[in-house]
């Protein structure tokens, strides 16, 4: 196969893109923005060669996947930036030389930094109760909008959810009588989620009561809807979250920060690892075990103020 054209508007260059990005999305599965990412991290890696006189992908070398990160760093670029090149840059010439569109792969060598694994911060347990509270309050006039807010405020709790993951899931995932959650993570891995009472209360009347008022034929079978009954998207979510913990005055909260407490409030109460692990959907435990740190963290600080040898 002949070597293929790199330099920026080569057509070779915008096919070799476009089918790196068809494999992420439907070979892998990765969530679209970890696709977007990657795509801006191979674009940013052919043109950085291009310019350094790498006419052709099987010009791109070790020396020049190095120098990529080295002028990076330079700049002064994120550690979290850098690991998430190194690992675009893996995956890329991994496949690559698979899919014979290039002889060698330069990048099986590439050592990157890793990115710092800084531990989540998490809301206390009775800042996370007065936000679920008032949203619950606010609801009891039954307005649609408000009792979608205290659904969504519910479930990202109680199930620990991704938002991307909410924001996906059908009507027909959601089984009441159960409570339980059916929904696609990542990689499409399917997974059934618990939720509680309280959730369950929530989503009821958002089901029966909430939902019909702003469903329309265009609105199928999502779950949660906007304001006009179209599928809710994640950063409508961002904004009910934003929006609740300002309104009781708590730290401020992403949907990610409610899945990080969920997590933690979870250990705390005696689950093992294990099981808050298929419940948050971690395919490695390890990232299931920052949570430990967390808990441990607030464990040494209690210990700090009340132990008398402390």
């Amino acid at each position: 196969m002949p070597s293929i054209a790199i330099v920026p508007g080569a057509p070779a260059r915008a096919a070799l893109v476009a089918d790196f990005v068809q494999h992420l999305d439907a070979e892998r599965g990765l969530a679209r923005h970890t696709v977007r990412a990657y795509r801006g991290d191979l674009e940013h890696l052919l043109s950085y060669a291009a310019r350094h006189g790498r006419a052709t992908l099987d010009e791109v070398d070790l020396a020049t996947l190095r120098s990529w990160l080295a002028a990076m760093a330079g700049a002064q670029r994120s550690r979290g930036t850098l690991a998430r090149r190194t690992a675009a840059a893996r995956t890329f010439f991994a496949w690559a030389t698979r899919t014979g569109r290039t002889a060698t792969d330069p990048a099986a060598r590439l050592a990157g930094a890793r990115a710092r694994a800084a531990l989540p911060t998490v809301l206390p347990a009775p800042d996370v109760a007065r936000l679920l509270d008032a949203a619950r309050d606010r609801a009891a006039e039954d307005e649609p909008v408000l009792l979608r807010d205290w659904a969504v405020l519910e479930l990202l709790y109680g199930t620990g959810t991704r938002v991307g993951e909410l924001c996906a899931a059908d009507v027909g995932d959601a089984d009441l009588g159960q409570r339980l959650l059916r929904v696609m993570g990542k990689g499409g891995k399917e997974r059934v989620v618990p939720f509680g009472r309280p959730a369950a209360e929530a989503l009821a009347r958002w089901v029966d009561v909430g939902r019909p008022q702003l469903v329309h034929a265009g609105s199928g079978s999502a779950l949660l809807l906007g304001r006009r009954g179209g599928r809710m998207d994640q950063r409508q979510v961002r904004t009910v979250v934003h929006d609740a913990a300002g309104l009781v005055q708590v730290a401020d909260v992403a949907p990610h920060g409610l899945r990080h407490a969920a997590a933690t409030h979870l250990l705390e109460g005696g689950s093992d690892l294990r099981s808050v692990q298929e419940v948050l959907g971690h395919s490695s435990l390890a990232t299931t075990q920052r949570y430990t740190h967390v808990s441990a963290e607030r464990l040494r600080s209690a210990y700090a103020l009340a132990h008398p040898r402390a």
